[in-house]
């Protein structure tokens, strides 16, 4: 009936108590906000308090006036309310627009509220627009909608627009308690705290549920009794939840999720409320981000107290799961055990990592290369051993010795690979690995994986630096000066390609087609398509040449570069060109394609 009876909305009444006060009144305010807010109502006190004839001081309506009268008995004629959701027509508002023509017979004003003014059509609001930019003075409207976004920006311009805001729990739970105390209906203070977080923000769905709590608990709401007929997770089986992951405890949580199952509760709403209580712990851990928890006071303490005692990184990481399976709810086909898989992995968020960590968690295998790493960090141990005993002055070799050496040429025969590759056989001399009192090197983890720059750093040692700056190799005495055939060049030349930097790599695939040539050796010519080509060639020639001296192992190589006369340049042939080219040459390919009903990709 009054301003002071609206809840959360203070700035709002405010402003339109001093409208009243002041007489300074807009002709068109539009009232937006969620569902359940007062928007309504505080159309309808304002439509009241604006023809009021003795208002009070502070800008509310006298309630004894012949307006507020016919007001409170809904027979004014002055004030016209029109549910815009089942009169959205073009017809309901030319009608409605024919009686703004008259004026009021008592009052100043007439009053016409629009509710839900969002589901008027196109032609509907456009048919109002004409009346709303040059209205009666006699006339205000007062428009109220959820969703402002679909209301014309034509419209909104010419409005006075008021947002009203959510309401918060602590507010929702204050005014249950007033109207507890008048219906003296007892109650504690956790279950109205349930009935608030329960109405998401909306004062009419509060009022609904405690009305409906209240019928079910015969006048005296609890806690337990608001669970039960509400059908809420009760937050402790949260609190549990969080106790057990940060304990390890998986399977305590798969019986704790099969009774809330079997209770009737959907996964899905088990895993929204477990990330929403996991947010309000990481807010429960700073005193700056306490308010934002809209609980009571006493359920703040508890997550105060289990704020405490959980790591910060372990809320993180329990978001990010629970958003997880959040988003692959829907789409899961078995729903149940993607919510234990999520609950499982929230669980093992704490427990300890197996050996030494290598900076991937949380899903990495644990215990796979266990003892293989435990191996290697005996090896890094026994390496200084391994150093003094390979410097000590060895003793002459006996026979057997010898004898076991020249039999197994392939493993001690060859001292630079026995000796960079860690394996040692059964060499027989002392003082090298192999021997009793002295450990034997074992593989690392960086020579598990073989390529051609590990063998060849085991071959050619000395060759594989390339000193920084430079565009090639310096021709000493002892530089390689090994031959090469065409089929060498080609492979190394291919193979150069493909480790080509990605910034390099339209040359690369240009570089492809082309076919270095051996002119005579260590000369080498390269033909290329056009003058274009042959710059962007020159500008990484000394990283080509260098690159060749390398895995050529000679360090004589040159490289001219050559523009492809007219008759030197070949047509570059599609997949399908290429094809018909080979068949042509070799009919048996095309044998196979029919033998296999074959198609070309």
């Amino acid at each position: 009936m009054t301003f002071d009876t609206v809840v959360g909305q203070a700035a709002l009444t405010t402003t339109l108590k001093n409208a009243v006060k002041s007489g300074k009144l807009a002709h068109a305010y539009l009232f937006c906000g969620p569902r359940g807010v007062g928007k309504t109502t505080c159309a309808r006190i304002f439509a009241k308090a604006i023809n009021c004839q003795n208002p009070t001081a502070d800008g509310e309506a006298c309630g004894v006036c012949e307006s507020c009268q016919s007001f409170n008995e809904q027979r004014s004629l002055n004030i016209f309310e029109l549910d815009a959701a089942s009169n959205n027509s073009v017809e309901h508002i030319k009608t409605l627009m024919e009686q703004t023509r008259i004026p009021p017979q008592v009052g100043r004003y007439k009053v016409f509220i629009i509710d839900e003014v969002h589901m008027l059509s196109t032609s509907a609001f456009n048919a109002f627009l004409k009346t709303l930019e040059e209205p009666p003075a006699h006339v205000i409207f007062i428009l109220a909608t959820t969703e402002k976004h679909k209301i014309l920006p034509t419209i909104l311009s010419r409005c006075q627009i008021y947002d009203f805001e959510r309401m918060t729990v602590q507010n929702t739970i204050d005014h249950l308690k007033s109207v507890a105390a008048k219906e003296g209906i007892q109650y504690e203070e956790e279950a109205l705290a349930v009935i608030a977080e329960k109405a998401d923000g909306g004062m009419r769905d509060a009022l609904s549920i405690f009305d409906q709590a209240a019928s079910f608990c015969q006048g005296n709401i609890t806690y337990q009794k608001v669970i039960e007929d509400l059908n809420v997770l009760d937050a402790e089986n949260y609190f549990r939840f969080v106790d057990l992951a940060l304990e390890n405890k998986v399977s305590d949580m798969m019986v704790l999720l099969n009774t809330c199952i079997n209770n009737g509760f959907d996964g899905g709403l088990l895993i929204q409320g477990l990330a929403r209580h996991i947010r309000n712990v990481m807010m429960a851990r700073d005193q700056q981000t306490l308010p934002l928890l809209e609980v009571s006071e006493q359920q703040r303490q508890r997550y105060s107290e289990q704020a405490r005692r959980t790591p910060q990184k372990f809320l993180y990481d329990a978001l990010r799961l629970t958003n997880q399976c959040d988003l692959s709810y829907r789409q899961s086909s078995n729903k149940r055990l993607l919510v234990e898989l999520t609950l499982i992995e929230i669980g093992q968020l704490t427990q300890p990592e197996e050996g030494p960590a290598s900076g991937r968690k949380p899903r990495r295998l644990k215990s796979l290369f266990q003892n293989f790493v435990q191996q290697t960090q005996l090896t890094k141990q026994s390496a200084p051993q391994v150093a003094a005993a390979a410097n000590a002055e060895p003793r002459p070799a006996t026979p057997a010795e010898t004898t076991g050496a020249s039999e197994k040429p392939g493993i001690s025969g060859k001292p630079g690979i026995s000796g960079q590759s860690g394996i040692s056989g059964q060499s027989g001399k002392p003082g090298q690995p192999g021997q009793p009192g002295i450990p034997a090197p074992t593989l690392k983890v960086s020579q598990l994986g073989l390529s051609w720059q590990n063998i060849r750093q085991q071959a050619h040692p000395q060759k594989m630096t390339i000193l920084p700056g430079t565009q090639g190799i310096d021709n000493k005495k002892d530089d390689p000066q090994e031959s090469f055939t065409q089929e060498e060049l080609e492979l190394q030349w291919m193979s150069m390609c493909n480790r080509m930097p990605q910034r390099l790599s339209g040359i690369a695939t240009r570089m492809k087609n082309m076919n270095p040539q051996i002119l005579e050796l260590p000369a080498i010519e390269l033909v290329v398509p056009n003058e274009i080509i042959k710059t962007e060639v020159e500008n990484i020639k000394g990283s080509i040449l260098a690159t060749l001296k390398l895995y050529l192992h000679n360090s004589a190589i040159t490289l001219a570069l050559r523009v492809a006369a007219q008759e030197e340049k070949v047509k570059i042939l599609t997949r399908r060109e290429q094809f018909e080219l080979m068949s042509s040459q070799n009919p048996s390919i095309e044998k196979l394609r029919e033998a296999f009903d074959l198609e070309l990709a």
